[in-house]
C-alpha cells in the first residue's frame, strides 16, 4: 500500500478530518474535525441511552414529606428514556457511517496523490458535491428526516410491544414500565375478550377495505365510461357535477351523512317513511352501519377513481376502436379487449395503493360511526371499527398503549407486505423493469 493512502487513513482513523489536513484538503479537514467533537459529545450520551433503553428507569416520582409539605421527587421517565436512548443510538449510528466515510475519503485522496494528481480544494470538493454528486447530496436531507420521523417512530411502536406501558398501572412518571417481552402478543391471542375482538375487528377491516377499494373502482369506472361515450354532450359540466363529492372537504360530507342517515330524525328514514316503508336503524344496528358506511365510501370515493380513468381513456386511440369494429367485435368484446386492460396497466399500482389506504381509512369510519354500534364482546372497540380506529381508541381512551403498538405493527406488516408484493406483479412495474 503506497504511503500518502497509509498514512491518511491511519490518521482518519484515529480523528475524524486529521487525513484530510494530511491530504492538504484544511477546510474539509476542519469540517470533519467538528464533526468528530459531536460524534465525542455523542459518545458521553451512550451509556445512559443504553442504560435508559435496558432498565426503563429504576426510580419512579415520589412524594417525600419535608417538615409538613410533601414534595414530589422526580425520578426516572421510563418513555421518555426510551425515546432519548433511541435518538443517542441512531445519531450515533449516522456518526458511525460518516467516521467511514471519512477514513474512505482520505483513503481515495491519498491513491490519488500517490498518482501525481492534485487534491482538490474545498470550492472544488463544493463543486463536486453540487455537481457529480447532486442528487446524494439532495437526498442526504429527505433521509435524515425519514431516519428520525418515520423509521424511529416504527422503531418505537415496536418496543412499545414489548412493554407494560399501559393504564392504569404502568403509566410514567408515578409508575416505570418494564419489558415483558412477548407477553403482550400471547394475551392478545389467547385471552377470550382479546383474541375476540383482535379477529373480530380484522375480519371486520378486511371485508371493508376489499368492498371500498372493489366499490369506488367500479363506481368509478362506470361513471368514466358513461361520462367519456360517444355521444354525450357536456362532457366537461357532467365530469365537474360528480366531482363535486370529492372538491367537499370529507370532515363536512362525513358529518352531512352521519346526520342524513340518523335512525330518529334523518332525512333519510323521513323519505322512506313519506313513501311508507320504515325506517332503518343504518347507524345503531351492526349490519346495517357496516352497509352505510360502504355506500358512503362510494359516494365520497368514486370521483378521484372516475377522473383518473377518464383521463386513462383519453390516452386509448380512436383507430383501435374503428379496427375492432371492422373486425365485427361488439361494445363488451371491445370492452374486454381494449379498454379495460388498457385501464388497469396504469390503474393497478393506484388500486394497491388504494386497498393499503383504505385498511387505514381512520376519518371516514371514526367521523361517520365512531366505530359504534357498541359491542359488548369487544375490548374497547365498536361493530364498525376497523383496525387503525381501534388502535385510536386503545391510546387515546383506554391507555392500552402496549396493546396499540402490537396492532400497529400488524397493520404494517399488512400494508407493507401487501404492497410490496402486489407492486412488483402489476404489469406497470413489470414493463419498467424491461425498459431499464
Amino acid at each position: 500500500m503506497g504511503q500518502h493512502r497509509k498514512r491518511a487513513m491511519i490518521l482518519s482513523f484515529i480523528g475524524m478530518g486529521f487525513g484530510q489536513i494530511y491530504n492538504r484538503q484544511l477546510l474539509k479537514g476542519i469540517v470533519f474535525f467538528f464533526v468528530h467533537i459531536a460524534g465525542i459529545y455523542l459518545a458521553t450520551l451512550l451509556p445512559r441511552a443504553i442504560w435508559g433503553i435496558t432498565t426503563l428507569g429504576e426510580q419512579a416520582d415520589q412524594l417525600k414529606k419535608v417538615g409538613k409539605v410533601y414534595v414530589n421527587i422526580r425520578g426516572d421517565h421510563s418513555i421518555f428514556l426510551l425515546i432519548e436512548g433511541m435518538i443517542v443510538i441512531l445519531a450515533m449510528i449516522i456518526m458511525l457511517f460518516i467516521y467511514v466515510a471519512n477514513i474512505r475519503d482520505a483513503y481515495q485522496i491519498g491513491k490519488l496523490r500517490e498518482q501525481g494528481i492534485k487534491s482538490n480544494n474545498f470550492s472544488e470538493t463544493v463543486n463536486y458535491l453540487l455537481g457529480q454528486k447532486f442528487p446524494q447530496v439532495v437526498i442526504s436531507l429527505p433521509l435524515m428526516l425519514v431516519i428520525f420521523f418515520t423509521l424511529m417512530p416504527i422503531l418505537f411502536m415496536i418496543m412499545l410491544a414489548f412493554t407494560n406501558y399501559s393504564s392504569p398501572n404502568y403509566l410514567p412518571p408515578a409508575k416505570l414500565v418494564s419489558w415483558i417481552g412477548f407477553d403482550g402478543f400471547r394475551d392478545l391471542f389467547t385471552i377470550n375478550a382479546w383474541n375476540n375482538t383482535f379477529f373480530g375487528v380484522a375480519l371486520w377491516t378486511l371485508i371493508w377495505t376489499v368492498c371500498a377499494t372493489i366499490t369506488t373502482f367500479v363506481g368509478g369506472f362506470v361513471v368514466a365510461l358513461m361520462v367519456q361515450k360517444r355521444g354525450i354532450r357536456f362532457k366537461g359540466f357532467w365530469r365537474t357535477l360528480f366531482i363535486i363529492p370529492y372538491a367537499i372537504p370529507q370532515f363536512i360530507s362525513l358529518l352531512i351523512m352521519r346526520n342524513m342517515f340518523n335512525g330518529e330524525f334523518g332525512p333519510v328514514n323521513q323519505y322512506l317513511k313519506y313513501f311508507g316503508l320504515g325506517g332503518l336503524p343504518w347507524l345503531t344496528d351492526p349490519f346495517w352501519a357496516k352497509f352505510t358506511v360502504i355506500i358512503v365510501n362510494i359516494w365520497i370515493g368514486f370521483p378521484i377513481s372516475m377522473l383518473m380513468i377518464i383521463g386513462i381513456l383519453s390516452t386509448i386511440s380512436k383507430d383501435l376502436y374503428e379496427a375492432a369494429e371492422i373486425d365485427g367485435a361488439s361494445s363488451i368484446q371491445q370492452f374486454n379487449a381494449i379498454t379495460f386492460p388498457t385501464v388497469m396497466l396504469s390503474f393497478a399500482p393506484l388500486l394497491v395503493m388504494s386497498f393499503a389506504g383504505n385498511i387505514n381509512n381512520f376519518n371516514l369510519i371514526y367521523l361517520l360511526t365512531n366505530g359504534n354500534p357498541v359491542n359488548p364482546t369487544y375490548q374497547f372497540a365498536g361493530s364498525t371499527d376497523i383496525l387503525i380506529t381501534w388502535l385510536y381508541k386503545l391510546t387515546m381512551d383506554s391507555g392500552k398503549y402496549n396493546y396499540a403498538s402490537i396492532i400497529g405493527i400488524f397493520i404494517f406488516i399488512i400494508i407493507a407486505s401487501f404492497s410490496i408484493v402486489n407492486l412488483k406483479r402489476t404489469k406497470a412495474f413489470k414493463e419498467e423493469d424491461q425498459y431499464r
